[in-house]
């Protein structure tokens, strides 16, 4: 499987990247494990989970995902040639959602418990959280790769201009650059007024700064 790479970390990840929203949840264990020794198989080695992952149904917990693939990582004893991506950011039962430094530090260490890893490679802030001033964010967001917890920070649902400010900040404190933003991207163009809920859109805007500014576009 080809590799990409991820903005200017100097890192590259498989082109396609593995979901895992359903793991542990709506998709159950045996099958998640298929699906992930199948994509493996194949050459892929980019996993994308969130600490509100694999629920059954609007009432469950969160978690679900992380923990379905910290046992599969176990068993496969393949930790090393996988590249982990979570997230933190929005709220269901059992998660506290927003990104203060406190929910990103204890979302974190829930994650990397559940996992069952010293470090995810790929951190994302889920959602924009305007609630929150970004320099806590980002300064917590530094924290965990200060700390050994989180090797990257990327960003999702969130608009172009936002990351810019994002980025001007980081550059200013020594904080860790976005490398990657994740958005809903799809060839078939939105009906005027479409609503995504909390998901963000990709347009024409943000596709422009990545280009520019070499952030990679995670679709």
């Amino acid at each position: 499987m080809n590799k990409v790479p991820l903005g200017t970390t100097g890192k590259a990840v498989s082109e396609l990247c593995l979901g895992t929203m359903h793991f542990g949840g709506k998709v159950d264990e045996p099958t998640s494990w298929a699906l992930m020794d199948a994509y493996t198989e194949a050459g892929g080695s980019f996993l994308d989970t969130a600490n509100i992952y694999g629920r059954k149904d609007r009432e469950s917990p969160g978690g679900g995902s992380e923990a379905v693939i910290g046992r599969w990582l176990r068993r496969r004893g393949n930790r090393d040639a996988i590249f982990l991506a979570s997230k933190v950011g929005f709220e269901c039962p059992g998660v506290e959602g927003g990104l203060s430094a406190r929910v990103i530090q204890s979302e974190c260490d829930k994650s990397l418990q559940r996992l069952g890893v010293e470090t995810i490679d790929l951190y994302y802030a889920h959602r924009d959280d305007r609630a929150v001033p970004l320099e806590e964010t980002l300064a917590a967001m530094d924290k965990l790769v200060r700390g050994g917890k989180v090797r990257y920070v990327g960003v999702s649902n969130c608009r172009a201009w936002r990351i810019r400010a994002a980025c001007d900040l980081a550059a200013k404190c020594g904080y860790p650059q976005y490398c990657c933003v994740q958005q809903r991207f799809t060839y078939l163009r939105p009906r005027p007024g479409a609503d995504f809920g909390q998901q963000v859109a990709t347009n024409e805007d943000l596709l422009d700064f990545c280009r520019e500014e070499h952030v990679t576009l995670m679709a």
